[in-house]
């Protein structure tokens, strides 16, 4: 045992590496639905690891933050920008009333108790579930002007707070939100029948079921016929072919074709001859009985057989995005026919795609299609986001620097120096970043796994630095801070919630999916969301969720940074 602990302590890659393997691993353990999560599982099993006082060099957990924060702020940042302006900034005033509840109730519980700084930004995080306020706070512990020594213990502190508070803020946030929310709101059978009737109301320009969904009786065909018309008594262009139907207010596409018992590449110089074949796409009602102009349908099964194309595109076209079209309107345009939409993401979070469902610009929306439509639409759009595993590195790298040197700036209040910190410099240069790669989206791009990458490792390598570096003190900490603060953080996670609630509901006047929607979003609690939307059976609450997450996300972030100034 001494020998692995000497190995642990000479060489900290490896005691560092082993917390983030089992703590991911234990934080995907279940008990009747129950899971620590990884953050808190990271930290706790950092603190069994940090039993061996092993010492961590102190610029691994700050690069490792700093990357974190930046991929939040770049993920979040073209919601953020885009709901200051327009109709979200009644969901942007709700976030920022939920999150100075939260500031201000857990703030006075915790000074009711008499806590420290340490022990109150622990709460803050753990009961609000917002780790990433730890890092913000514990940069601005040195500008308090205290000691080393006391800035280390109160640092000390701040994980045995957070790990304590951390699963009622999780589970009880959920709860309230799922359970207790719904009652408050009229009963659950009564906002599950509101929910349905807003979900009937959103989808009431379509004609067809809910476009999210591929129907294999969708109202797009591919049929093949022989060309033996008398139309053809001379070779045709495809174009001259495509011109003629719609002509006949038929708007089809020849997608391929056969000549000389070979399949071709349609192209302007293909030119369909007597006793070729060819493939139509368009409206089934379009398509279906065509025999009379081309010649009989045959059944080819290979020249039927060709894949369908499915890409992700960035919407940015003024005409889609800064116009407000919804997603019925947007179906029917020209350039749009054949196309399924398939899925419509914002911010990173996936939206229902309804008949009413208002596209904006930033918006991913993931369209399927052949190739020639897929090639269509996608300029029309926006930028047609390939997949790609390239990632903008000079952006990633300069932009966190650029951050960085602005939270350094620091203002005097009085005697007390006030400054965003390295923490919410990166952050705040994440936001512009990301909103500015939805403005020009052919630079900075960061692949959806890379920013996975720089989320998870980021914050949980940070997080296992604090839990090895605090385990030493970790068993007296809690016994300084005691189980009551459980109690606290219970108190700091159930009462903003429920004045937000009331609030939603009385103030702002929101719908109850969409009240419940933006409570969790405020809160940035992805695991109430999913609670909130199997309870609905819908998932309208998302709708209520994007905006707020982006808001509250920022928000509570940054006000780990005015707790500290404030405690």
């Amino acid at each position: 045992m001494d020998w692995i602990i000497e190995i642990c302590r000479n060489n900290p890659a490896i005691p560092l590496f082993l917390t983030i393997g089992v703590g991911f691993y234990v934080g995907q353990l279940k008990f009747k639905g129950f899971s620590l999560g990884t953050v808190t599982s990271v930290l706790l099993v950092g603190v069994l690891v940090g039993q061996m006082d092993i010492q961590i060099p102190g610029p691994i957990k700050n690069v490792f933050f700093l990357l974190f924060l930046f991929a939040i702020g770049y993920s979040v940042g073209p919601q953020f920008f885009r709901s200051l302006r327009g109709a979200g900034l009644k969901q942007v005033c709700f976030a920022v009333v939920e999150c100075l509840l939260v500031l201000v109730c857990t703030w006075g519980v915790c000074r009711l108790m008499g806590y420290n700084v340490g022990e109150t930004l622990g709460v803050f995080a753990g009961s609000q579930t917002i780790s990433a306020a730890i890092g913000a706070g514990i940069d601005s512990l040195g500008s308090l002007g205290a000691s080393s020594e006391q800035v280390k213990q109160w640092a000390d502190l701040i994980p045995v707070a957070y790990a304590v508070t951390y699963v009622f803020g999780t589970i009880g946030s959920a709860w309230i939100l799922s359970w207790l929310g719904p009652k408050m709101l009229g009963g659950l059978d009564k906002v599950k029948a509101d929910t349905k009737a807003l979900e009937k109301e959103m989808n009431s320009e379509s004609v067809a079921t809910d476009p999210g969904f591929v129907n294999a009786n969708r109202p797009v065909a591919f049929r093949a016929y022989k060309a033996e018309a008398d139309y053809f008594s001379q070779p045709r262009s495809i174009d001259e072919i495509e011109q003629y139907m719609l002509r006949q207010g038929k708007r089809l596409f020849v997608e391929r074709v056969r000549q000389g018992g070979e399949v071709v590449e349609i192209g302007p110089d293909v030119k369909v001859s007597c006793g070729d074949e060819i493939v139509l796409s368009g409206r089934r009602e379009f398509i279906v009985g065509d025999e009379q102009w081309i010649g009989p349908e045959v059944n080819d099964a290979e020249l039927l057989s060709f894949p369908a194309e499915k890409i992700d595109v960035m919407v940015k076209k003024k005409a889609v995005g800064r116009n407000g079209m919804t997603v019925d309107e947007l179906r029917r345009q020209k350039f749009m026919y054949g196309i399924t939409i398939k899925s419509i993401s914002r911010g990173g979070v996936s939206i229902p795609v309804f008949a009413r469902t208002v596209i904006e610009g930033g918006d991913t929306l993931t369209i399927v299609g052949l190739e020639r439509e897929v090639n269509e639409a996608a300029p029309q759009l926006g930028y047609a986001d390939r997949a790609s595993t390239a990632t903008d590195l000079i952006l990633v790298g300069l932009g966190i620097v650029v951050g960085c040197l602005i939270g350094l700036i620091t203002i005097h209040a009085g005697s007390v120096p006030v400054s965003l910190s390295t923490s919410g410099g990166a952050l705040i240069s994440g936001l512009v970043c990301g909103w500015l790669r939805s403005k020009h989206p052919t630079f900075g791009r960061i692949p959806k796994p890379a920013l996975w990458v720089f989320n998870n490792l980021g914050l949980n390598m940070f997080i296992a630095v604090i839990g090895i570096t605090s385990g030493p003190t970790f068993v007296s900490g809690l016994q300084q801070v005691g189980w009551m603060v459980f109690v606290v953080g219970a108190v700091a996670t159930t009462l903003p919630l429920i004045i937000s609630l009331i609030l939603g509901a009385k103030v702002f006047k929101f719908r109850p999916a969409i009240n419940l929607g933006c409570c969790a979003g405020s809160r940035t609690t992805t695991a109430a969301l999913g609670a909130i939307q199997d309870a609905l059976g819908s998932t309208v609450p998302a709708m209520g969720y994007t905006i707020t997450y982006a808001v509250g996300n920022t928000l509570l972030i940054l006000m780990g940074v005015a707790l500290v100034l404030i405690s």
